[in-house]
């Protein structure tokens, strides 16, 4: 396992980190307790959850790990999120100091520590002044409750605006963005990226293998079915099988990654190409692994070592390529990503 620095901070993570969305829920708990368990075991050291994951569950169960585990909370960096519903009552979602202060103490119980590494809010919240979310996190910072401030799911201009007014007023700064990426969503690249690095923000990738399309398991005329989110629900989300099926980019990404790792030999999957690709993407800080089975996660673990040439690379970005003709992201976007120091677009 190789590590990072989390964003523009002296903290070091690996850059592969474990999501526990699952936990509690799709895996049980001795199926949560192992992979945690290998997760350290291969160097693994950044560990994902949020409030909302199994209404709360999945906090719990990494607390009986970690009190199962002495000595283990002093080698992991710990990161949560909060921001909607727990509770009842109007006031019981969004990033009013009202909520995340009895969100973040709820999460600490349910973690059983005094403190997380990494405390993000998880999507944007436009009804409370960005002003007054920001202040209760530096509180929490001052408090000893959390030491970083981390961002999910913001557009550009939310997070920029973030940034500059945790700067005016002198707070504590975000470092992260934890937004969706992989090899069938990239339109984030438009201004989301380049919105983050110019802030600083290390991007943290959930989903980095597009709910298992990038897994290479889902056909063209045939529906999921068994033991999957898909196939419990065809048309589940941005996943949504008819969605992505209709779309022949994906099946144009997909075939460049079987090509790839048919390429690599026996062993390598599409899946542990697809994450080669996505932890290798400029910005990315880690990327968050989902699985549902110690074998799922054993099989994603085989993208540590894997590395794409330059020719790879460049085969996997001209098939995910998402840019339309139009302006301002076709060849006028293009044109400025690449101006020379002599004003040529290249």
């Amino acid at each position: 396992m190789k590590y990072r620095l989390l964003g523009s901070t002296g903290c070091a993570v690996s850059e592969y980190a474990l999501g526990t969305m699952t936990f509690g829920g799709e895996t049980d708990e001795a199926g949560a307790f192992a992979q945690l368990d290998r997760f350290l075991e291969v160097g693994g050291t950044f560990i994902d959850t949020a409030d909302v994951y199994q209404g709360g569950t999945t906090e719990e169960v990494l607390g009986r790990w970690l009190a199962a585990r002495p000595g283990v909370r002093d080698r992991i960096v710990l990161a949560t999120k909060g921001r909607f519903a727990s509770g009842e009552g109007p006031n019981k979602v969004g990033l009013s100091r009202r909520h995340l202060s009895r969100a973040l103490d709820n999460s600490l119980r349910r973690l059983g520590t005094d403190s997380v590494e990494l405390y993000q809010v998880h999507a944007w919240d436009p009804l409370t002044p960005v002003e007054e979310t920001l202040r209760f996190l530096d509180d929490a910072v001052h408090a000893g409750k959390i030491q970083y401030v981390g961002l999910s799911n913001f557009t550009g201009w939310q997070l920029t605006k973030a940034v500059d007014t945790a700067e005016r007023l002198g707070l504590a700064r975000p470092v992260t963005l934890q937004p969706q990426y992989n090899l069938l969503v990239r339109e984030l690249e438009w201004e989301i990226v380049p919105a983050a690095q110019d802030a600083g923000l290390g991007l943290l990738p959930w989903s980095p293998l597009g709910g298992g399309w990038l897994t290479g398991k889902y056909k063209r005329e045939e529906p999921p079915s068994g033991a999957t989110r898909l196939g419990e629900n065809p048309e589940r989300g941005v996943e949504a099988w008819e969605r992505r099926r209709k779309q022949e980019r994906t099946w144009l990404v997909l075939d460049a990654l079987e090509e790839i790792a048919g390429k690599h030999g026996d062993g390598v999957s599409t899946g542990q190409v697809a994450l080669a690709w996505l932890a290798a993407r400029p910005g990315v800080t880690s990327v968050i692994l989902g699985a549902r089975t110690l074998a799922q996660l054993d099989d994603n673990l085989g993208a540590v070592d894997l590395e794409l040439t330059a020719e790879e690379t460049a085969r996997l970005d001209e098939a995910s390529d998402p840019l339309p003709a139009d302006y301002p992201y076709g060849t006028p976007g293009r044109n400025q990503r690449g101006r020379t120091v002599d004003g040529e677009g290249r």
